[in-house]
């Protein structure tokens, strides 16, 4: 079993982040999957963790990338 499982997010210009499991479901909800950036979610986060603990470290992990320049 891997030791994280990756989800999809969209970042909005107020910080915002809409998550999704695919490209596929976000392009259906009306988001160009080409903006979206693929993000590993600790498995046990993802098992025991709350929606608002994701956000918060799929966040953490967009503005991390976006300082170092890898998003």
């Amino acid at each position: 079993m891997a030791d994280t499982t990756a989800l999809y997010a969209f970042r909005f210009p107020d910080g915002s982040v809409s998550l999704y499991v695919d490209e596929h479901y976000a392009q259906d909800r009306g988001v160009d999957p080409s903006k979206l950036v693929r993000v590993e979610i600790p498995r046990e986060m993802f098992i025991r963790g709350t929606i608002q603990d994701v956000r918060e470290y799929v966040a953490l992990q967009l503005e991390q990338q976006q300082q170092t320049g890898t998003a």
